[in-house]
């Protein structure tokens, strides 16, 4: 019964750490929509100071930070891109100004790194969420 215990006891702890990690993961990616979803509109849409859309992106990506409270243990990135509507018939693009922010959040297992005597673990992979939304900058309240 001891030789049992001994080989069950390790696999045992490992999926109560992936479930652990997994339930953490999905937490955070339920927080981090909300998140970043309010922080586009109320940031991305009329940015402060210079209208610009690497300034726009850099607000963003700091009250996402500063909302979802997880330092530690995950990464946001930011991205915003122009969108082009495409040309009508007669060759004017009907909004010029949507923005697509792109919100990416960077979750780190727990624990990153672990030793023991003998033996050194360290968590090969990051899981990625991704949201985005299209915004036009200067028409406040307007959410494609």
């Amino acid at each position: 019964m001891t030789v049992e215990l001994a080989v069950v006891t390790p696999v045992v702890i490992v999926v109560a750490l992936v479930v652990l990690n997994l339930m953490g993961f999905v937490e955070a990616c339920a927080a981090f929509d909300q998140v970043a979803l309010d922080a586009v509109v109320a940031q991305g849409v009329a940015p402060s100071g210079e209208q610009s859309e690497g300034r726009a992106a850099a607000e963003v990506r700091s009250a996402i930070e500063e909302l979802l409270g997880r330092e530690g243990r995950c990464e946001v990135e930011v991205r915003a891109e122009a969108v082009g509507m495409g040309a009508t018939s007669s060759g004017l693009v009907m909004s010029p100004l949507l923005t697509r922010y792109v919100c990416t959040l960077t979750y780190r297992p727990w624990p990153r790194l672990l030793r023991m005597p003998g033996v050194t673990y360290e968590a090969p992979l990051a899981l990625r969420h991704e949201c985005e939304l299209v915004v036009d900058r200067f028409r406040p309240g307007v959410v494609m």
